[in-house]
């Protein structure tokens, strides 16, 4: 989630508030229409927790055993830890899995890979030019962008999931049309499930990326602590957050297609 937020910033990729809310207020319908639909044919929007090969105690029902299965990685490569398998069925998270989540995202090799690739990124483009350029040009950028990542992972997967009982975790639906199931994987910025399984408003999302964007404050230059930056920072994190769950929904589907695995 970091991942993609860092690169649209470095990128210089800044949404005004005006576009971001008309973002917002659009996608509204077609997510309450998305929700009304699966719960009147019986679809359960939240399918249940993550992935089979991770936890024994993960069982599968439905029309098919491995349908919507998910990996704990994308392509090998890509941290997937959080996403959950179509009709898997696990216990709430403890605190402490919360904890190793989040820690699991900010410090698993390919976090570092990733840091350096978008550091390399921000130092071509020149996004912040306080930091200059050069090999301790780099190094300031390396940093930041950790950092940022970290904050957010900490934040949104863990801080505020654990204050809020809320579960972090994204339930893949993994059937109905395209558009349906990309309305819900947006949807699932704002909605959740709490550690009881009811949904619930997104707070651990919304606020946890706030809080993220606001902390960075202390750690960049003056020139990049405005309110309209670090809000820009806000709504740009929760935005391609959204896009992220869109390819968690359907990496099963594509993991299907490209490696030919059974679903």
């Amino acid at each position: 989630m970091s991942s993609l937020s860092r690169l649209a910033r470095r990128a210089g990729i800044r949404p005004s508030f005006s576009a971001v809310l008309f973002w917002l207020c659009t996608l509204f319908p077609v997510i309450a229409g998305a929700q009304a639909e699966a719960h009147s044919s019986g679809d359960l929007p939240d399918a249940p927790t993550p992935a089979a090969e991770s936890n024994p105690q993960v069982s599968f029902t439905g029309r098919s055993g491995t349908e919507g299965q998910q990996t704990k990685r994308i392509l090998g490569i890509v941290p997937n830890f959080q996403s959950v398998s179509i009709h898997a069925k696990l216990p709430r998270q403890t605190v402490k899995e919360k904890f190793m989540d989040a820690t699991e995202d900010s410090f698993d090799y390919s976090a570092f890979i990733f840091t350096g690739a978008l550091a390399g990124i921000s130092q071509v483009s020149n996004s912040v030019p306080e930091f200059h350029q050069g090999a301790a040009g780099y190094a300031r950028y390396y940093w930041h962008t950790f950092a940022d990542q970290t904050d957010e992972n900490y934040l949104v997967e863990f801080v505020f999931p654990t204050v809020l009982y809320q579960d972090g975790r994204y339930y893949t639906l993994g059937q109905g049309g395209f558009v349906k199931r990309v309305a819900y994987s947006f949807s699932r910025v704002l909605i959740t499930r709490t550690d009881s399984g009811i949904e619930t408003f997104n707070a651990s999302e919304i606020v946890g990326a706030g809080a993220a964007s606001g902390i960075s404050d202390l750690y960049y230059p003056q020139q990049e602590r405005t309110w309209t930056k670090t809000g820009q920072r806000w709504m740009m994190n929760v935005s391609l957050d959204g896009a992220t769950f869109v390819l968690r929904e359907f990496w099963p589907d594509i993991n299907h297609a490209l490696f030919h695995h059974k679903q």
